[in-house]
């Protein structure tokens, strides 16, 4: 019974969207979400943000799809609830559609709609895509073929990057090759910025912030995100000075789950804080373990620690892994004496030089303006303006 309800609620809504792709393209229009409407993050918002900074109120009309719409009044944009009849109009009249995951069947991409796929990280550590397809549902990876398949443009953090998406992604259109939307903010010190998301946090500005960002477990393991709190804070104040609070972000999968640990004082959980980014630029050290985190925040020199004790078993049972984690400059720990011990003996210059060399070898895109550049692509697919004439507008 529930498989032909399913069946019949996908048939009227492929209905509906065949019905609103009968309407004109709104050639200044742009659509769109971030990790299937869950959040105002990532690429999308960064590129939302860019525009809404730089470029007329009346040139865009930006529409964002939300899976719950309360508390997005502070977002200076049209807004729609995904799956609403309203969600499905936008989507099918708009000329640009934006996203950081893949879509589904229930994007039927027109003819003249031009699809950008930001991808949710610059540069990443696990295998993804056809790398990790025995790791991947058999429903997912249909899913994903038919994306790349849809897709106009792949945004690139890196050469190492570029290289992925050509042998992972089943997609052979452009890459766009001018660095990560959502790491432009690391780019750029915004005193007022930090103190606006301080504020948010109830942390005290004269603290300083190590983040400890660990990325999901399929085994639904919580221990080995446990971490003695207390003498990290006090080897990081014994190595660097000054008074430390950690704030702690498990994966967003996680959420109902980041309360059973026990984290004590000046420890916070912030797993519930939709913008990594901006935990990152506010950061003076980050832990974490396998995630994509760790490139971004290199872009800041700022001490970045791997601890990382169950690595055979992650290795074995979830992804493999791009890189060997010796020959990355972040430092790296096995348990959690050699977390502190990494710490003591932490060089901030050979750090630096390693980075310089680690972003030489990957064939960083980064500068800070890959909303900018990218910006001006939309724009001259909206307006089918040339580049020259965009520069000089833009």
């Amino acid at each position: 019974m529930n498989n032909l309800f399913g069946k019949l609620k996908k048939y009227l809504l492929l209905c509906i969207i065949y019905f609103f792709n009968c309407f004109p393209i709104k050639s200044n229009k742009i659509f769109m979400f971030s990790y299937y409407g869950s959040q105002y993050g990532c690429n999308p918002k960064y590129i939302t943000e860019y525009i809404i900074q730089n470029i007329s109120k009346e040139r865009f009309d930006i529409v964002w799809a939300f899976n719950d719409l309360n508390k997005r009044d502070h977002i200076p944009v049209r807004k729609v609830k995904t799956m609403s009849l309203k969600y499905y109009y936008e989507l099918c009249t708009s000329k640009v559609v934006i996203t950081n995951f893949r879509t589904t069947d229930l994007f039927i991409k027109r003819k003249n709609q031009y699809y950008i796929q930001t991808w949710h990280s610059s540069l990443r550590l696990k295998q993804i895509e056809k790398d990790a397809e025995r790791n991947l549902p058999e429903d997912y990876i249909k899913m994903a073929k038919r994306d790349s398949e849809k897709c106009d443009l792949l945004l690139s953090g890196c050469k190492y990057s570029t290289d992925i998406f050509k042998k992972s992604f089943w997609y052979e259109g452009e890459i766009f090759e001018f660095g990560t939307p959502r790491n432009d903010l690391l780019f750029h010190e915004n005193p007022q910025k930090k103190i606006e998301i301080l504020k948010k946090l109830n942390v005290p500005s004269d603290f300083k912030i190590i983040l400890h960002a660990p990325t999901f477990r399929n085994d639904g393991n919580l221990a080995v995100y446990d971490l003695n709190y207390c003498g990290l804070l006090k080897s990081l104040e014994k190595k660097m000075g000054g008074k430390w609070i950690c704030l702690v972000k498990l994966h967003p999968h996680l959420i109902l789950k980041s309360s059973q640990l026990v984290y004590g004082d000046n420890v916070l959980d912030v797993t519930n804080y939709n913008d990594i980014q901006e935990l990152l630029s506010i950061s003076d050290a980050l832990i974490t373990d396998y995630s994509s985190l760790m490139f971004d925040f290199s872009i800041t020199h700022k001490p970045c620690f791997l601890y990382i004790p169950d690595f055979k078993d992650y290795v074995k049972n979830d992804r493999k892994l791009y890189f060997d984690l010796m020959e990355l400059p972040f430092k790296t720990a096995m348990d959690y004496s050699d977390l502190l011990n990494e710490i003591e003996l932490f060089e901030p210059e050979k750090y630096t030089k390693d980075l310089i060399c680690f972003f030489e070898k990957i064939g960083s895109y980064e500068n800070g303006r890959a909303s900018e550049s990218l910006v001006k692509r939309i724009n001259e697919v909206c307006f089918n303006k040339n580049r020259r004439e965009l520069n000089e507008a833009l």
